[in-house]
């Protein structure tokens, strides 16, 4: 969720805070209890929480319950994303704060991440477990924050369940801190050891299922990777939807593909796909595939989706417009062969088929139907009428700004002339 105010907590650049909860200990369990009562929750109830924050806040409060000196914990979990990481999530008894975190891969470079107890954790596996004092506090810097607001010992314990790792190369962790004046005595590590491996079961379970999230969201939308989470899986298996059709080409692909080096032409689509994904993503569109140079996307009907496929088109030409301009490094070298990127971008809405297609042993989700068809048909039509946006009468119908009558086209494939507008300037 963006947009959240950290206050009263702050976090590095590269890190963006997610969800936040505030609950009681009451609400969230654990106002009164045992370890054995927290171990028996862990063993039972537990299973039943589907949510990490959720289920890391009452594990917080409860071991809190049960462990007065236990005021302050972390879950650091790693994660399979092209851009993210890995997640975590913050506690502490004295703000009763629980934070979602999002970790960017570009943290990695930062002295707050290298200079951090936790970096060895993530890293080699290996356990930190110190003293907060002058001298830790002058190799950590985290560890001198802490000094100064009063906590006395720190733990950061890597987190295996059933001889895992992580994800990939990371460890996973938990982090605890202390108050207690000497730190947490030995009878109190003895318990948290005991109850780490019981929730490290738990967290290879939570994150397991976000891992799959994270990967059927890059890949497939998070529309369509939600379906295939909840089990829409079987060949057929989908529903009608009425929606606002997307669908996008690169002008001189072909050309582009022949003049340029793979891996400069690769950069290229990166560059390019990233101004129109974006701007379809801004405005609560779905990408739903990527086709060589071309792009399908749907914006599912209700108020106002033509619109905001129509400001996402109108965003996708001013980033082409910008990369034109301001080109990354890896393809500013052979601007003379690329510059400028031109794009055709075709606006039409439809019922469609949401859902499953394909073989038995290779299925895709995506949207299928005459709908999906004419939008390819009305894109083939930009070059020619020498117009960047195509919307056709039935998307049109529901825009409230100027365009231009294109008048009624023959489109191959397509029974009855499609009349054609685009916008105005």
């Amino acid at each position: 969720m963006a947009g959240i105010n950290p206050f009263p907590r702050s976090y590095a650049k590269g890190v963006r805070l997610r969800r936040r909860s505030q609950r009681v200990p009451g609400e969230a369990g654990g106002a009164a209890g045992t370890l054995a009562d927290l171990e028996a929750w862990l063993l039972g109830e537990a299973l039943a929480v589907g949510d990490v924050l959720d289920f890391f806040e009452a594990f917080c409060w409860r071991m809190a319950a049960a462990m007065p000196a236990f005021e302050r914990a972390s879950l650091h979990v790693g994660t399979l994303h092209p851009q993210i990481y890995g997640f975590a999530w913050n506690w502490e008894a004295g703000d009763g704060i629980c934070d979602e975190i999002q970790v960017a891969e570009e943290i990695l470079a930062t002295d707050a991440y290298r200079l951090s107890p936790i970096f060895a954790v993530i890293e080699r596996g290996e356990a930190f477990d110190r003293t907060i004092d002058e001298e830790s506090s002058a190799h950590y810097p985290l560890l001198r924050e802490l000094g100064q607001l009063g906590y006395s010992h720190y733990m950061a314990l890597p987190l295996t369940a059933a001889g895992g790792t992580g994800s990939g190369s990371q460890h996973n962790l938990v982090s605890l801190a202390t108050r207690q004046p000497g730190g947490f005595t030995e009878t109190e590590r003895a318990g948290i050891d005991r109850l780490l491996s019981i929730l490290a079961l738990h967290v290879a379970r939570h994150i397991d299922r976000r891992i799959s999230a994270n990967l059927l969201d890059a890949y497939l939308g998070p529309a369509a990777g939600g379906k295939v989470l909840q089990g829409s899986i079987r060949r057929g298996v989908g529903e009608e939807i009425d929606a606002v059709i997307w669908m996008s080409d690169l002008r001189g692909f072909t050309d582009l593909s022949a003049r340029l080096p793979g891996p400069a032409m690769t950069a290229l689509l990166n560059a390019y796909f990233e101004r129109l994904a974006g701007a379809v993503i801004a405005e609560g569109g779905e990408i739903l595939k990527f086709m060589g140079d071309g792009v399908l996307a749907v914006f599912p009907q209700g108020e106002g989706a033509a619109s905001a496929a129509l400001r996402a088109a109108r965003a996708a030409l001013a980033g082409i417009a910008a990369l034109n301009e301001a080109p990354p490094a890896a393809v500013a070298g052979a601007r003379d062969i690329w510059a400028p990127l031109r794009t055709g971008i075709a606006l039409h809405e439809g019922t469609v088929f949401f859902g499953n297609v394909g073989s038995a042993g290779r299925l895709d989700f995506t949207v299928i139907g005459p709908a999906v068809n004419t939008a390819s048909r009305i894109e083939a039509l930009t070059k020619e009428l020498g117009r960047e946006i195509l919307i056709s009468q039935a998307a049109a119908r529901d825009l409230d700004v100027p365009l231009d009558d294109l008048g009624e086209h023959r489109l191959r494939g397509v029974a009855e002339p499609v009349r054609l507008f685009s916008p105005k300037g």
